[in-house]
């Protein structure tokens, strides 16, 4: 087979992957009339971006531009809530997952090449480390973070062995944890470390509840946050882990996993928004008045109007 047959016939295949994923978002949207999700009316998902290797990690600016992650591809990417357009925001993220934005609009990076936690200035692409070690020895991979409107940082540290970590079988750290790092400290304290692998982390906007999934045992856990940023009164929310968590305005927390699953407040699932893909792997909301829900899924990212905005 010569290169022009070679490209032709991949190029047949790609069109007919989209072409069945089109045809699967169709279907989909059946489904998504019967939920108690709180879904804009007549919203669909919809495909906004592909040909990823693995999407994670999203993350709204204050403005409703949506940043996310390719980390098998060690980059960060940008949706712009202008032009509706996906462009490279970072093209060495040192393996960036997950994100969130401080009080501040820096862009807070879960990077796993090396165990950090990094800021970023979205301006200048200027890097800060805030933190690569617990007691002289590295993380096991910060996950998934969330910034405290007032108090400080919240991150996920369980271990997932990376193929492109070198002379590193084992973790360093005893414990897969949630550490809280108190602002303007440089010292992170333990917050948790009773989950067998937390992952996906999400707080509430008056910044008195936390929310923390511990995918090794799939549940999903809340918590009251003190005053002084320390966690009290720890009790099981769901019967499910997840992956990445984001909650909206009225306490609604979505998980994911096998598409997205919508809780109440007390805990109730409500409903499930289906996704054409093998593994969804996170969720927040973003876009104009924060009311689009988007979805990181293989080396997809879909959207979906909802009747209410995410929580900020």
């Amino acid at each position: 087979m010569n290169l022009h047959e070679q490209v032709s016939r991949m190029s047949h295949h790609l069109v007919k992957i989209s072409n069945m994923k089109a045809t699967l978002l169709l279907l989909l949207t059946a489904a998504l009339a019967h939920a108690q999700v709180p879904i804009a009316p007549g919203a669909s998902l919809e495909l906004a971006a592909e040909g990823y290797k693995f999407t994670e990690g999203p993350a709204a600016d204050a403005q409703g531009n949506v940043y996310f992650t390719d980390q098998p591809n060690n980059r960060i990417l940008k949706w712009s809530v202008e032009t509706e357009k996906v462009t490279d925001f970072m093209t060495n993220s040192k393996r960036s997952n997950g994100l969130d934005f401080d009080s501040l609009g820096n862009l807070l990076a879960c990077a796993d090449e090396n165990g950090q936690l990094l800021s970023i200035d979205t301006e200048t692409q200027k890097v800060t480390v805030l933190l690569d070690k617990f007691e002289g020895k590295l993380f096991n991979g910060p996950n998934d973070v969330w910034s405290h409107p007032q108090l400080g940082l919240y991150f996920t540290d369980p271990f997932y062995k990376r193929d492109y970590w070198q002379n590193r079988e084992q973790p360093e750290q005893e414990k897969q944890r949630v550490f809280f790092l108190a602002k303007g400290t440089k010292v992170p304290t333990i917050a948790d470390d009773t989950l067998a692998q937390p992952n996906g982390i999400v707080g509430s906007a008056d910044g008195k509840t936390l929310y923390v999934a511990d995918i090794g045992a799939n549940k999903t856990y809340q918590y009251k946050i003190a005053p002084d940023g320390k966690l009290t009164d720890r009790k099981l929310f769901c019967e499910m882990g997840s992956d990445g968590i984001a909650l909206d305005m009225e306490g609604n927390l979505y998980l994911t996993g096998s598409g997205v699953t919508v809780f109440n407040k007390l805990g109730v699932k409500i409903g499930e928004i289906p996704v054409p893909e093998g593994w969804t792997a996170n969720v927040a909301f973003g876009g104009k008045g924060h009311k689009t829900l988007f979805i990181t899924a293989m080396d997809s990212l879909y959207t979906l109007e909802m009747a209410v905005a995410g929580n900020r």
